[in-house]
């Protein structure tokens, strides 16, 4: 039977917890390897589900990929395919970051399209335009994308249409080994795209402007393998934020970067959250009731949409009427309906805004993660509410949080994690 998690809430928060590397620098910097031949060793590698579809990923294309604990040694030596299959890709949409390292250095792909969460249509034109503008050519068909440039991409301008994280970061990749000088307009700033950057840069590569919103790539024939250590997850770091913000107690946070947060903690502070940092450590107490404070999901610097869900439920339990309005996907408050099933008081003005009477009392229930941060939130509205709840299809979870139900119980939440089986047998034996 399906595993499901299980909360008891009412417990305040009290402790310290470690956040993990961060998967959305993880997994670019791991499609990064196969720009070069070589051997490289990646720390703080966070042991999730979609970072083992990555590595998968790369050992189909014959890569040799070695796991200690939380470090990677990845050997790109013996590539011997350029096609990433359907089995792999539908798993997780950030598959599609290998299209541009293959075509780059290889001259050809063919990658499935992609999968993921079911938060909205998230096409990969921006990448596929971009490419084009290279020299790439392109066809689409039977589910797939195969790409080749048999004299090499040359480096262009490209503008795009929106700062695509993932876009941004495959015509990043793909332009480390194009011929001249390749110039993206609108790119996105987010953390990880700069931390691939700085990751590409120790390979040997000529980029600048990262963290702005044009980056200039000069292509190179080669580059060489090389180390890295993963970047913190800041948007663990912001689940575990508002875990304590909606349960109540005080919490360390050890191992973040507060400075990539900023948004986040400003807002929670504007919502009462009591808030200090020092180095890589985040110190926050709520022992007053939450305030409510409108928000708005923006590509960074603004509040993250990874973290939209998680906040609502934060919203729930604060004075007030708050508002929030979701720009990035168009599918992304699932979660709301789950919310409701508990006794939140929510109010859907179409499919980008959420109206939240916070204030009220939350009940645990049965409720099912429609998608990874949906999940989570649902986790979070179990600490804050009264009795059970039990959260169904947690598989999503895997997908980008380590270990965050022994790490909230490290934090004296009563949450544990069953089979379906185990959960009927301890209803029986009540």
């Amino acid at each position: 039977m399906e595993e499901v998690i299980v909360v008891e809430g009412g417990e305040r928060l009290k402790g310290e917890v470690q956040v993990s590397g961060a998967k959305n620098a993880a997994l670019p910097i791991l499609a990064a390897t196969l720009l070069a031949e070589g051997s490289f060793i990646l720390d703080n590698i966070p042991q999730l589900e979609d970072v083992r579809t990555m590595t998968e990923l790369l050992s189909t294309l014959g890569a040799k990929i070695i796991s200690r604990k939380s470090s990677l040694y990845v050997d790109t030596c013996r590539i011997i395919s350029h096609e990433a299959p359907y089995e792999l890709v539908k798993r997780m949409r950030a598959s599609v970051l290998v299209l541009g390292p293959l075509l780059a250095r290889f001259r050809r792909a063919k990658v499935a399209l992609p999968g993921g969460c079911s938060i909205g249509a998230r096409p990969i034109d921006f990448h596929l335009e971009g490419l084009r503008k290279m020299g790439a050519r392109l066809r689409v068909d039977g589910g797939f994308v195969e790409a080749e440039a048999p004299r090499g991409l040359r480096g262009k301008e490209i503008v795009l249409g929106f700062p695509s994280v993932t876009a941004t970061e495959n015509l990043m990749m793909a332009a480390t080994l194009a011929k001249g000088k390749t110039v993206i307009h609108q790119a996105a700033k987010e953390p990880e795209v700069v931390a691939l950057g700085h990751f590409l840069q120790t390979m040997g590569a000529k980029i600048e402007g990262l963290g702005t919103e044009t980056i200039f790539i000069e292509g190179l024939e080669g580059l060489q393998p090389a180390g890295y250590r993963i970047i913190a997850d800041r948007i663990e770091t912001g689940t575990f934020l508002m875990a304590v913000a909606a349960a109540g107690g005080e919490i360390t946070i050890r191992g973040a970067c507060p400075e990539h947060l900023q948004t986040v903690i400003n807002t929670l502070m504007d919502a009462g959250l009591e808030i200090s940092w020092e180095g890589e450590t985040i110190y926050a107490r709520q022992s007053h009731p939450l305030r409510a404070v409108d928000i708005v999901t923006a590509p960074y610097p603004g509040f993250p949409t990874d973290l939209q869900a998680q906040f609502m439920v934060c919203m729930t339990q604060a004075k007030g009427i708050s508002v929030i309005r979701e720009t990035i996907f168009e599918n992304r408050f699932q979660h709301a309906l789950e919310l409701k099933r508990m006794g939140a008081e929510i109010k859907l003005a179409g499919k980008q805004v959420a109206i939240v009477r916070g204030g009220g009392k939350l009940s645990g229930a049965k409720v099912r993660a429609t998608d990874l941060r949906a999940g989570a939130s649902l986790i979070l509205a179990g600490l804050a509410a009264t009795g059970r709840t039990v959260v169904q299809e947690v598989h999503h979870l895997d997908r980008g949080y380590e270990n965050i139900v022994e790490k909230l119980a490290g934090l004296g939440a009563n949450i544990q994690r069953l089979k379906g089986d185990e959960l009927l047998e301890q209803a029986f034996s009540k």
